[in-house]
Order: structure tokens, then C-alpha cells, then sequence
């Protein structure tokens, strides 16, 4: 039986990085011309309980800015760029919006009344004429966090599938009716993923590049469990 301070430990490793791609996949697609609300709605269908676009305005667009800053500096000429930073790094720095705590974020939060989508991001992001489908949406965030599970398990910071898929869920709000994203895996099976993963990565970049373990998975005809 996992002691208490490890469980911790494994729902703040799924926090920051399940959650975080999950987030950064969102943010992503509005610089991509993708409508905010259809991030938002497609999130909830998917059974995230908020939004990403929420989740970063709760989190702090500066905060984010400011650890990016510091990791650019600590990595030097390693450090990469994510996806979502020229847009967080736009609202906060450039336009001084830092999320709810600064009454608007990605969202403008009214005094008295209910936060709703800030129109002006469609005059920095211009929605694309024709969008996408939302299953094409909804693949992209659920994938992203499966091959961020997948690399938890790869590189060990992760031993157990079950400890995995328990935090997954309950510690990071992860769609319930999937059992976890180990489970998730199973359910769909290894071949299934990888051909996604590799789908994905064609179009929408080397994030979605299908981990060894996967490939490993997919070849040996693997399972996490039975």
C-alpha cells in the first residue's frame, strides 16, 4: 500500500503534467484560430470538469509567464518554447490580462455577474472560417494527456498503472468513464493509440509523437493489465 506522502506526490506528477499538457493543448489551438468556445464546450464533453481556457485563468497567466521565464534562463539555449506560451505570454505581459485574479483572462469576470469568453481574442486570434470538427478537438486533448501518461510510465516517475489511473482521476478530475488513462489505453488497445498518435503528430506536431512504451506496447501486444 502506497504511504500517503507518495499518493501526494503521484497526484501533483499527474497535476502538472497530465493537466498541464491538457492546458497547453487547449491554449494552442486558440492561436490556431479555433474557436474559444468550442475549446471550452468540446473540454466539458470530453468530461474535463472545466475548461482549459479556465483553468489557466484560475491558475494565473503571469504566474505561467513567470515560470516559463525562469526555465527559459535555468535551460539556456535547451530550452524550448510550448505551444501555448506567445499567447499566455500576449494576454498577460502584452495586455495585462493575468487571469480572474486581474478580472479578465481569457474570460472577462464582471463584478456581480458570470465570467464569460473575452470578445477581443477574436480580434488577436481570428477565428478560422471553416472550423474544425469537434471530435478532431476532442482527440487532441485527450491524446495529449495519454502520451503524457504514457511517458510517466516510461521514465519511471510512475511504476504503477493503477496508482496512475486512481490519481488520474481523482486527483485531477481525468473523464471518469475512461477508468484512467492506463485503463483508457487498454480499453482501446495499443495499435489503436499509436496509429492516433502518429496521426496526430503528422498534422499537428512532435508533441503527439507516440512514446517508445507505446510502440513497445503495440508490437508485443501488450496491456497494462491481465
Amino acid at each position: 500500500m502506497k504511504k500517503p506522502r507518495e499518493s501526494l506526490t503521484t497526484i501533483g506528477v499527474l497535476r502538472s503534467r497530465f493537466f498541464g499538457s491538457y492546458v497547453n493543448e487547449g491554449i494552442a489551438m486558440v492561436g490556431e484560430g479555433i474557436a474559444p468556445a468550442l475549446i471550452e464546450n468540446v473540454a466539458r464533453m470530453l468530461g474535463m470538469p472545466v475548461g482549459p481556457l479556465a483553468v489557466q485563468d484560475e491558475v494565473g497567466l503571469d504566474l505561467a509567464v513567470s515560470v516559463t521565464r525562469q526555465t527559459k534562463a535555468d535551460l539556456g539555449d535547451a530550452w524550448q518554447p510550448g505551444t501555448s506560451y506567445p499567447i499566455v505570454e500576449r494576454l498577460s505581459a502584452g495586455l495585462g490580462r493575468h487571469g480572474r485574479k486581474s478580472g479578465g483572462g481569457f474570460y472577462d469576470y464582471p463584478a456581480g455577474g458570470r465570467k464569460q469568453l473575452w470578445p477581443g481574442l477574436a480580434g488577436i486570434w481570428a477565428p478560422r472560417a471553416a472550423q474544425p470538427d469537434p471530435g478532431d478537438v476532442r482527440r487532441r486533448m485527450l491524446y495529449i494527456q495519454l502520451i503524457e501518461a504514457l511517458k510517466c510510465m516510461q521514465e519511471g516517475v510512475l511504476e504503477d498503472p493503477a496508482d496512475g489511473d486512481v490519481g488520474a482521476v481523482f486527483g485531477v478530475g481525468f473523464p471518469a468513464y475512461t477508468g484512467g488513462p492506463f485503463s483508457y489505453i487498454d480499453h482501446l488497445g495499443a495499435e489503436r493509440v499509436l496509429r492516433e498518435c502518429n496521426a496526430l503528430a503528422k498534422k499537428h506536431g512532435e508533441r503527439f509523437k507516440p512514446p517508445r512504451l507505446l510502440r513497445q506496447m503495440a508490437r508485443d501486444g501488450k496491456r497494462f493489465y491481465g
